[in-house]
């Protein structure tokens, strides 16, 4: 090897013995806190555990009109319109980005907050727990440990419920809606994972520009540190077995956890990268890729006119639910598709109907109605390919399974090769990919979470394919750590001892980790 191939390696072999002394107790952490998060995420509360929770609406008390209601909420712009109960009483929930303003349906009241009772019953209700027995903590005005998602931010301030078995319930004083449920159980699981794993402890994560920055550059750090690794473990590894040591000939040149080290960096070092570039691009540094999710050009092409409470003139939501009979409905969200208002029904059991104002209960749309929106959203773009999706693919999956099925897939030949699919049952857009999302898509999910369908559809070989090299991970760093605690422990002794005029090195020090 020439001089710049000797001082290349070890500047490597600095950089990455170094890199590992200040940042391999951190990614010994992220590594063990994402096994736990495997199984136990963060709390939070679903759209399907409040459908779940609400109560059925009652038709005959809907009095007030759309348009009446919105004048009331003075709302400009609108995203979405929702009918719930609230405590026994019907209501209007404007959506504006995260915004919601919420009007009485019943005798045309704009919602003000609860009253502590109020909220203590809507608490009680979501636990199945008897409001006697809770314990009000306040009105929480600032974010805490777990009111720190950006979608709930807007909703503050909260009133807090806690119960003798652990149960914490937070109720929104502007929607009056649950907005965060914890158990104990479900706090301990976050201490030990989504909280450390993804750094979301509290005076950071409300800082969510430093909090965001701070975990990027933690990510990037760790990338440099593993390719490092990956490449001097490259280049030290002997097919040849030349080093020698008492036990015989070896292809590594350490002994005891450094040769364990470099063996794991090895055998797990290409996951660990993986893994760690990953995490980077959950954060979408730099904004390089849009979003994961609709795209909004298209989805209010879709639409085909701005919401307007004269959209459904020709028959109320109180009119509608009388004359079509159905009962036991927790939701009805008010849309626009083709130009239209349409009532999407949502039962207890997340099954949804779709119903034009004056016009029979529909269960879906079909792919003639689909292509015709399309054809209106993307004029004169060539279509390549449009099919029905039974079941999920690579670019439409969710472990959870709360992305619809069926829907219809559009694909055109636009600069971006645009891909989008429509929900079959309410004829919505739920799923838009261009180039740089589909990038993303594998970059982050699919190497980070190994999201492929058929591991989720035949768990647990999911399970396996993840925890293996999580635990391969997990003892690459606890071995950096230990080593990491011995050189600092070295160096910390020599800087205290007294200087002397010779040193014996150990063997191969030039190459010690």
């Amino acid at each position: 090897m020439n001089r710049s191939g000797i001082a290349i390696r070890k500047y490597s072999i600095l950089i990455h013995r170094w890199l590992g002394v200040f940042f391999s107790l951190l990614f010994a952490m992220w590594f063990a806190s994402g096994l736990v998060l495997m199984y136990w995420p963060y709390p939070g509360v679903s759209a399907e555990q409040r459908l779940e929770k609400n109560e059925a609406i009652v038709a005959k008390q809907i009095v007030l009109g759309l348009d009446e209601a919105a004048a009331l909420a003075r709302v400009e712009k609108l995203d979405r319109v929702r009918l719930t109960m609230l405590d026994g009483r019907p209501v209007y929930r404007f959506h504006t980005g995260r915004v919601q303003k919420v009007v009485y349906a019943d005798r045309g009241e704009v919602f003000s907050g609860l009253s502590v009772d109020a909220a203590r019953r809507v608490a009680s209700a979501w636990t199945g727990l008897p409001a006697g027995e809770s314990q009000f903590d306040g009105a929480k005005m600032e974010e805490d440990q777990w009111t720190l998602n950006k979608t709930v931010r807007p909703l503050r301030p909260f009133l807090r419920f806690s119960w003798p078995d652990g149960q914490e319930v937070y109720v929104s004083q502007v929607s009056g809606e649950v907005m965060q449920h914890t158990t104990r159980a479900d706090r301990i699981g976050a201490y030990f994972g989504a909280i450390p794993h993804w750094l979301y402890f509290t005076p950071l994560r409300k800082e969510t520009p430093t909090w965001r920055a701070l975990v990027i550059a933690l990510s990037l750090v760790g990338t440099i540190m593993t390719l490092l690794g990956i490449v001097v473990g490259i280049w030290l590894y002997s097919p040849s077995k030349r080093f020698r040591f008492p036990s015989g000939p070896s292809s590594i040149p350490y002994s005891g956890w450094k040769r364990w080290h470099t063996i794991l960096g090895l055998v797990f070092g290409l996951t660990t990268f993986t893994w760690i570039l990953s995490g980077m691009f959950s954060m979408n540094p730099m904004q390089w890729s849009p979003e994961f999710g609709p795209d909004s050009r298209v989805a209010t092409a879709i639409q085909g006119a701005k919401w307007s409470g004269q959209l459904f003139a020709d028959e109320s939501p109180g009119a509608m639910l009388a004359r079509t009979g159905q009962t036991g409905i927790r939701e009805v969200e008010l849309g626009v598709a083709g130009g239209r208002g349409v009532y999407l029904l949502r039962s207890e059991a997340n099954r949804l109907q779709r119903v034009e104002p004056g016009k029979p209960v529909s269960t879906g749309v079909s792919l003639e109605w689909a292509k015709a929106r399309m054809a209106e959203a993307m004029p004169g773009v060539p279509l390549m390919a449009v099919r029905e999706v039974r079941s999920y693919e690579n670019y439409y999956i969710s472990r959870e399974g709360k992305l619809p099925l069926p829907a219809y897939y559009f694909e055109y030949a636009d600069a971006e090769r645009s891909m989008h699919y429509i929900d079959a049952a309410s004829g919505m857009l739920v799923e838009s990919y261009v180039t740089k999302s589909r990038w993303n898509r594998w970059l982050y999910h699919g190497l980070h979470s190994m999201d492929l369908p058929w591991l989720y559809a035949n768990r647990p070989s999911w399970d396996l394919a993840v925890i293996l090299p999580m635990l391969g991970g997990c003892a690459l760093c606890v071995s950096s750590v230990w080593i990491a605690w011995v050189r600092v422990k070295r160096k910390a002794a020599q800087m205290a001892a007294p200087r002397v005029s010779a040193q014996t090195s150990e063997p191969y020090s030039s190459l010690s980790r």
